[in-house]
């Protein structure tokens, strides 16, 4: 019994030694807010043109030329601020559909991406960016960065399962957030929102699912090989069967 006690203490020490050494990085945004964002809306215009002038035909970043360009870091940053101090939640009059909160929540989440690799440029790996003790890979760059969303600092993987993922439940997110990694999703210039968005979504989903570095099937070893987006978020992927139909498949 003795050592249990020392053993769940042992634990207890090791997981307050963690939250102590990786506390939250609490990134703030120095840029005054745009005054396009005076008015009641949310407009996107600002992050939609620097992604015109900065992605490729194929969803590449140019983040040397982004980072070179200091106007239009300082346009990201402005686009940002207005991003920290408004939100669905802070400001809820500004999305007049569910879809101009969804749209905020997934532009919102690319934009701090792009951001924080920006700032820790240059790195080969979004990875690159640990924490003190890096327990699991991923946690300095989406977990320990904690961004302002409305005046609330929020970490990206609270915000893609809390608030995206719960909060909206539309499997296609997963084609549309981008973790700047080769595997993830491209990055997309035009942000729709309102009645917009679903043609958006629908394209997403449709170009990702064709695309055989997502999903192939392998003759040889006679196997579907699928991207590992699906295996993180299977339960998202709930297969749906219709109703077998067991008419005579006549041609009268």
């Amino acid at each position: 019994m003795q050592y249990i006690y020392y053993a769940v203490a042992f634990l207890v020490a090791v997981v307050a030694l963690l939250l102590v050494v990786n506390r939250p990085q609490y990134v703030q945004i120095d840029a005054p807010i745009p005054a396009a964002f005076q008015g009641t809306t949310f407009p996107h215009d600002s992050f939609e043109q620097l992604l015109h002038q900065w992605v490729s035909d194929d969803g590449r970043i140019d983040y040397e030329g982004w980072h070179a360009s200091s106007s239009s870091v300082a346009k990201l940053n402005g686009y940002l601020a207005a991003v920290s101090s408004i939100s669905p939640t802070s400001a809820p009059e500004r999305f007049a559909m569910r879809s101009d909160e969804l749209a905020y929540w997934l532009y919102a989440y690319n934009a701090y991406v792009i951001k924080s690799v920006l700032d820790h440029w240059p790195v080969a790996s979004v990875t690159d960016v640990k924490a003190p003790i890096e327990a699991v890979k991923g946690l300095g760059f989406f977990y320990r960065q904690r961004f302002e969303f409305g005046g609330k600092h929020m970490s990206l993987l609270y915000v893609e399962n809390t608030i995206i993922r719960k909060g909206y439940q539309d499997a296609r997110i997963h084609f549309v957030l981008s973790c700047a990694s080769e595997s993830c999703p491209v990055v997309r210039p035009d942000l729709p929102t309102g009645a917009a968005l679903e043609n958006f979504l629908a394209t997403a989903a449709t170009e990702f699912a064709s695309d055989p570095g997502n999903i192939s099937v392998d003759h040889q070893a006679r196997e579907v090989v699928l991207s590992r987006i699906f295996k993180w978020y299977r339960s998202d992927y709930e297969v749906v069967f219709n109703e077998y139909d067991w008419a005579l498949n006549s041609a009268l």
